[in-house]
């Protein structure tokens, strides 16, 4: 990786620098459009504390659900928790620390993270336990409550396309949360699809600009489905 050119050879010079306790930004909804690869390379080097940000926690033995196996997860902030037996069993069990978002402010804690606001107003969850304890205001007679954003020394992200300076295209759905977590991350890598060289992409159609991204990788992924439904 030198100069503009953000791509890297491996899984261990992608998330190079990550330590125990730090706070990993993860993109993805349920098993759509997850980093598989950087993921597993979290699993492998045994990074213990970790404070996880992401919509939920993949399933069992699959995506984020697979760093609860070792408990390197230390905290979890998600908007969905639920396909997960040992992620349960670890709450239940206090061994894992759970914030419960509302998605929609999940997602704006992200994106105001990354714009360099601190905090943020929301009618959403005023009045429930969301709100408990949080700073409350009225505008124009409706009350709102007070969310802090979010950042992360690590924001691990999938996309279908990048070129080598790091400019990104999403695929469909699998684009959900990944352009608000890519600009929260200190450091944001991207694991894609397919490389391409600068130029081909055309500007109009690039979701995350480049200057969010510090290291690009292309890899190969199962994209598992996460509850298949047949028609009879």
């Amino acid at each position: 990786m030198a100069g503009f050119d953000k791509v890297v050879n491996s899984y261990a010079e992608a998330m190079a620098g990550l330590e125990d306790n730090m706070t990993v930004i993860a993109g993805g909804f349920g098993l759509c459009g997850i980093p598989e690869g950087l993921i597993a390379q979290i699993k492998t080097m045994q990074t213990k504390g970790l404070t996880i940000v992401s919509n939920n926690c993949g399933v069992d033995g699959f995506g984020l659900g697979i760093l609860l196996e070792d408990k390197q997860i230390k905290k979890m902030v998600s908007s969905y928790v639920g396909e997960n037996a040992l992620f349960e069993q670890q709450l239940l069990n206090g061994e894992l620390e759970v914030e419960l978002t509302p998605q929609g402010t999940l997602a704006e804690k992200m994106r105001a993270g990354g714009a360099g606001i601190p905090a943020f107003y929301t009618a959403t969850g005023y009045g429930t336990p969301v709100g408990d304890g949080k700073e409350s205001r009225e505008f124009n007679g409706r009350p709102y409550i007070l969310e802090e954003s979010i950042t992360g020394d690590f924001a691990i992200i999938k996309a279908y396309k990048a070129d080598r300076y790091g400019n990104c295209i999403y695929r469909h759905t699998a684009q959900n949360f990944n352009p608000m977590a890519a600009t929260a991350g200190r450091i944001t890598v991207v694991e894609v699809e397919h490389i391409v060289e600068p130029g081909e992409l055309e500007p109009s159609q690039i979701h995350t600009p480049g200057i969010y991204v510090d290291r690009v990788i292309q890899g190969s992924f199962e994209k598992r489905i996460e509850r298949k439904v047949v028609a009879k």
